[in-house]
């Protein structure tokens, strides 16, 4: 018996039957989401003294988390300060690109309803946790403050 390739080279669609609004309503949700933390950190300036809570991990240990300075970049950045925002937390920076980029990917595909993608492979997971451990360790070496939040 002869077999053949399952697989094609045009795109699998979801089920016809959904249409295109249902489809967008994560995306939409995720958008919305996304924008109200932006208006927030945008409208109450984190660089206020009791605009927002003290990190926990930095109120317990005395040293900066991957997070620390999340919010200021996110602040700077809804002000057009890119070079504000890298100061703050150079990798959220770039995992605001990461996202926006998957975000534009996701809804393209919602809305030509093809199917879901797969996770992540195992490969780049593992990379991207080792690369928040190396950044969360050098921002706290003692004299590399170019990587601290402050």
């Amino acid at each position: 018996m002869i077999q053949t390739s399952l697989q094609s080279s045009t795109p699998l669609l979801a089920d016809p039957s959904v249409g295109r609004g249902r489809r967008l309503l994560w995306p939409a949700v995720s958008a919305a989401g996304a924008t109200g933390f932006v208006l927030v950190a945008h409208l109450l300036d984190p660089n206020q003294p009791g605009n927002y809570p003290t990190c926990p991990w930095l109120l317990l240990t005395g040293t900066f988390c991957p997070g620390c300075g999340t919010l200021r970049a996110t602040h700077a950045l809804s002000n057009g300060d890119v070079l504000e925002a890298l100061h703050r937390n150079p990798l959220a920076v770039a995992t605001f690109v990461v996202l926006v980029l998957g975000f534009a990917r996701w809804t393209r595909r919602q809305w030509r309803g093809e199917r879901r993608m797969t996770a992540a492979p195992a490969w780049l997971l593992y990379g991207l946790f080792w690369v928040i451990m190396a950044f969360w360790v050098l921002r706290n070496v003692p004299g590399w403050t170019w990587l601290s939040p402050e």
